[in-house]
C-alpha cells in the first residue's frame, strides 16, 4: 500500500511539475507576443536640432520595432475602426497587418501584380490609402495602375478595380504614392521603380515621370513633369500646399506647390535639398505625412526628417536604414515607419 501511495504521489508531483512547466512556457510565449511590439530598436535615435522638436515628439520617446524580417516595407496605412496597421512588402507582392500585442501577419496577396512571373524586383503594391467610403486604394507597381480593392478592409480579397492606368493611351510607369484631397480628388506620383528595368525598361511608354490628379469624377490631369523621380506626396492641413519628394540621388529634394481652386498646382519652390547627404546616410526622399500643425514627417537620408511648415529641420528620427514611408494613427499619437526590412513606431 505504501509503495502504491508513494508511486501515486510521484506521479502526481510529476503531473504538477509538467503542468507548471507548460503554464510557464505558455505564459512565456504570451509575454513574448505581448512585448514584441515594444522592443526598442537599438539603431534608432531621435535627434533634436532645437528645443522645439520636443513639443512635437516627447523627449522620452524611443524608436520601437513592430515587425522585421521583410524584404522591403512600404505603404503604411492605419485602419481606424480595426485599430490596425497595414503595410506592404513590395518584393513579396504582399500586404501585412499588425495590431498591438500581436505579431505581424499576412493580410493580402497578391497586392500589386496578378500575373505568374514579373521579371523584376518590385511587383507589389506601394502606397495604400483609404477613400471617403473607407475602401482601400492601392498604387500597384506590377499592374502599373491605381486600383480599388473590391471588398471591405475587414475581409480583404485580391479583387481589384482599375481606377486609372494610362495617360492619353500610354500606360503609367508604376504609380508609387498618393494623397486624397478632401473633395475626393486623388493626387499621385509615377516614377519607374516598379518597371523591371526601371528607366531602361523596354515596356516604358511615357518619356517622363509625372505627378497626376484623378478627379472624383474620373478625369485624369497631368500636373507636372518636372521631377526625375517623383515619390512621396502630401497636402498641408488647409490643402493650399502640395509637397512632393524627388528620390533621385543626384537631386534629392522636396518641392512645395500652391494648390489652385481648380485643383491644378503652380509656383513650385524648393522646400529642402538633401542631395549632399546622399551616400553619407542610407535612403532618399520618399514617403511623407503632415501633422495637424503643418509639420512634415518626411523620410529621407538617415531616417525621418521633421520639418516646420517653413522648411526648417527641427530634428530627425534616425533609423540607420533606408527609410521608405511613414503614417500616423487616428489621433496622431504615434508615427509608424517603414524602413527597409523593419516596421517601426515612435509615440508622439
Amino acid at each position: 500500500m505504501k509503495k502504491i501511495l508513494y508511486l501515486s504521489l510521484v506521479a502526481l508531483n510529476t503531473l504538477i511539475l509538467l503542468q507548471c512547466k507548460t503554464e510557464k512556457k505558455e505564459n512565456s510565449v504570451k509575454e513574448q507576443e505581448k512585448s514584441y511590439a515594444t522592443r526598442i530598436f537599438e539603431e534608432g535615435e531621435i535627434e533634436a536640432y532645437g528645443e522645439s522638436l520636443w513639443s512635437i515628439i516627447p523627449e522620452a520617446s524611443v524608436v520601437e520595432v513592430l515587425a522585421e524580417g521583410h524584404d522591403w516595407t512600404e505603404g503604411p496605412l492605419w485602419l481606424p475602426e480595426q485599430e490596425m496597421l497595414l503595410y506592404t512588402d513590395i518584393p513579396r507582392n504582399s500586404i501585412y497587418s499588425w495590431k498591438e500585442g500581436e505579431k505581424a501577419k499576412l493580410y493580402l496577396k497578391p497586392s500589386g501584380f496578378m500575373g505568374e512571373e514579373f521579371g523584376g524586383s518590385e511587383p507589389g503594391a506601394n502606397g495604400l490609402l483609404l477613400n471617403s467610403e473607407g475602401e482601400m486604394v492601392l498604387c500597384q507597381h506590377g499592374e502599373r495602375q491605381i486600383a480599388l480593392m473590391q471588398s471591405s478592409v475587414s475581409e480583404p480579397t485580391a479583387n481589384y478595380k482599375t481606377l486609372t492606368s494610362a495617360y492619353k493611351g500610354k500606360r503609367f510607369n508604376s504609380p508609387n504614392d498618393a494623397a486624397y484631397r478632401s473633395n475626393g480628388d486623388l493626387y499621385f506620383t509615377d516614377p519607374p521603380y516598379g518597371l523591371p528595368q526601371r528607366m531602361d525598361d523596354p515596356g516604358k511608354e511615357l518619356n517622363y515621370q509625372g505627378v497626376y490628379r484623378l478627379s472624383k469624377e474620373g478625369e485624369l490631369t497631368l500636373l507636372t513633369t518636372e521631377f526625375t523621380r517623383p515619390n512621396g506626396i502630401a497636402f498641408s492641413p488647409d490643402e493650399k500646399k502640395l509637397y512632393v519628394a524627388n528620390s533621385d540621388p543626384e537631386l534629392a529634394i522636396w518641392k512645395v506647390f500652391d494648390v489652385l481652386k481648380d485643383g491644378s498646382i503652380s509656383n513650385a519652390k524648393l522646400f529642402f535639398n538633401a542631395t549632399e547627404l546622399v551616400g553619407k546616410e542610407k535612403g532618399l526622399p520618399d514617403g511623407l505625412k503632415v501633422d495637424n500643425e503643418g509639420n512634415l514627417f518626411a523620410t529621407g537620408p538617415g531616417g525621418v526628417f521633421i520639418f516646420s511648415p517653413e522648411g526648417k529641420v527641427l530634428g530627425k528620427i534616425k533609423t540607420g536604414q533606408a527609410t521608405s514611408n511613414c503614417a500616423f494613427n487616428t489621433d496622431k499619437s504615434a508615427l509608424y515607419i517603414t524602413a527597409d526590412s523593419y516596421v517601426l513606431r515612435v509615440k508622439l
